[in-house]
């Protein structure tokens, strides 16, 4: 998937950042409408990589929440 190997060179904070840009462009207006198009898609794909990043950690919380409750129930057992 190409938004994968996007995310892995852009961080989520680079990619963050970026998107704030890109939308304070878009509501200070004054661009072209293929400006405007170009900044929009930038955005969209700014957001996936954000979305792909914040997931990832998503799953690892959830796998360290549940390997800390795996083994409260083992001690629990003892």
């Amino acid at each position: 998937m190409a938004g994968t190997d996007k995310a892995a060179v852009l961080g989520y904070e680079q990619a963050r950042d970026e998107l704030i840009e890109v939308v304070r462009k878009l509501e200070a207006g004054g661009t072209s409408l293929e400006d405007s198009l170009a900044l929009w898609e930038r955005g969209e794909e700014l957001a996936k990589i954000c979305r792909h990043w914040l997931e990832g950690a998503r799953a690892r919380l959830d796998a360290s929440l549940a390997d800390e409750e795996g083994d409260g129930e083992r001690e629990d057992e003892d």
